[in-house]
């Protein structure tokens, strides 16, 4: 017993992976995996034979992530894929997202919860458009901590001239991003293993951690916001039952801070106040709640409450604002951005309508340049834009708070999410 709740307890690693095409992000993905005993006997049995197949010189780890049968007959990643495995030191969620550059918004999904995130770059070619684009995203995206992976050290006879041309062109590119809080290099050949889960024997020259290691020991504490308590309304729980009769409560998943019963809370955008009269977490009573845990609230007052509505405490509130300027991910193969266009925002538990005021730039995701002459999104662009909504949003700015930052963009005619947002 004492063993699983000591599991569940470990701590949590969200990371995604990025990189260019054949970078090797599924290969590195299935030698973590591999080499730290998170595979089955029948997963690498299977494994062996489609490697076989398929003609493989080596056992192909990539086919462990690589889950749709497309993307293992075509030996290409097109989907995000979440893998979990943990050590006994940290537990891990990771996401292999596609290195396709028309596959951006499948790494902007994929990323938007990662406290890191690994980019390989291929040794032999250095820091490419791809790479930038991916730190672009990854600093957009307020990712605190980036691990640049040189991979396919071993194409290279494991030179550390490869592996110091990569680091100086990558910290030229990085000085220009603004977010970036943390990068860490780590030469290594997911092929054959090196640096990966064990430290390499072919590269006496470096003497950091293996990238197993750094995941293990990197500080992720400081992630969730437990300062500003927000709590965004997702339901409103009525039991038609006689035992329960009177109860009313409050569902929804704490999106930052901390709240205890007997603290003083407003909600938005009523203006109301009361006080939390309790607490619950799956049917238990519990002395406080703090992001991201799911619970139910239940207020000393009956004040008028609803779906989309947000709890704050009293002493440290939101913005309410309908005038929203955001940096936005475009999504859509079909429709361009444009001035004066309708959408519907969804944000937190809340949707309203909203109509785009105005276009301010794109970015050009090799140079950080502004571009303010061609103002047409097309399928992956990314910019800023200023929007007015049918109703007042009660958020906080992406920098303060992850949840409270973001939203999605719909077309109303099709229903297709046609961008992502975060609030500047």
């Amino acid at each position: 017993m004492s063993d699983t709740t000591g599991y569940l307890d470990m701590d949590l690693l969200r990371l995604t992976t990025a990189g260019s095409v054949d970078d090797g992000k599924s290969t590195l993905i299935g030698r973590l995996l591999y080499d730290s005993k998170n595979t089955f006997d029948d997963q690498m049995e299977a494994v062996e034979l489609s490697s076989t197949k398929r003609g493989d010189e080596h056992i192909n780890l990539a086919l462990l992530t690589d889950g749709l049968k497309a993307e293992r007959e075509q030996g290409i990643t097109i989907d995000v894929a979440y893998r979990y495995f943990a050590t006994p030191k940290r537990k891990f969620i990771v996401s292999d997202t596609p290195g396709h550059i028309q596959y951006t918004r499948n790494m902007v999904t994929g990323a938007s919860t990662a406290n890191l995130a690994i980019i390989l770059v291929d040794a032999r070619h250095g820091v490419i458009e791809q790479t930038m684009r991916h730190a672009f995203i990854a600093s957009l995206l307020r990712i605190q901590h980036i691990v640049i992976c040189v991979n396919k050290m071993d194409l290279v006879d494991y030179a550390e001239k490869a592996y110091n041309k990569v680091v100086e062109d990558f910290k030229q590119f990085a000085s220009r991003l603004e977010n970036v809080v943390d990068v860490s290099f780590i030469p290594i050949s997911a092929l054959k293993g090196d640096n990966v889960v064990d430290q390499s024997t072919n590269m006496d020259w470096y003497h950091g951690s293996t990238l197993l290691y750094h995941l293990e020991t990197v500080y992720v504490g400081n992630q969730e916001n437990h300062v500003e308590a927000r709590f965004p309304v997702q339901w409103v729980i009525r039991p038609q039952s006689d035992e329960f009769h009177d109860f009313r409560g409050f569902a929804g998943r704490v999106a930052g801070g901390v709240f205890k019963p007997g603290d003083e809370i407003i909600v938005h955008p009523s203006g109301f106040t009361t006080k939390i009269k309790k607490i619950y977490s799956a049917d238990k009573n519990i002395d406080k709640a703090f992001s991201p845990l799911s619970v139910t609230i239940t207020t000393e007052d009956e004040i008028d409450i609803s779906r989309g509505n947000m709890i704050s405490k009293t002493n440290n509130l939101p913005k309410v604002n309908q005038d929203i300027e955001a940096m936005i991910c475009w999504f859509s193969e079909t429709s361009k951005l444009a001035n004066r266009a309708k959408y519907i925002i969804r944000h937190t538990s809340n949707e309203a309508r909203a109509v785009v005021k105005e276009v301010k730039y794109k970015v050009n995701i090799n140079t950080l340049h502004k571009v303010e002459d061609d103002k047409d999104f097309k399928l992956n662009d990314i910019g800023k834009i200023t929007l007015r909504t049918s109703a007042p949003l009660i958020y906080d700015s992406y920098r303060k708070n992850r949840s409270t930052g973001s939203f999605i963009l719909i077309d109303p005619q099709t229903n297709e999410t046609i961008a992502a947002g975060m609030i500047v």
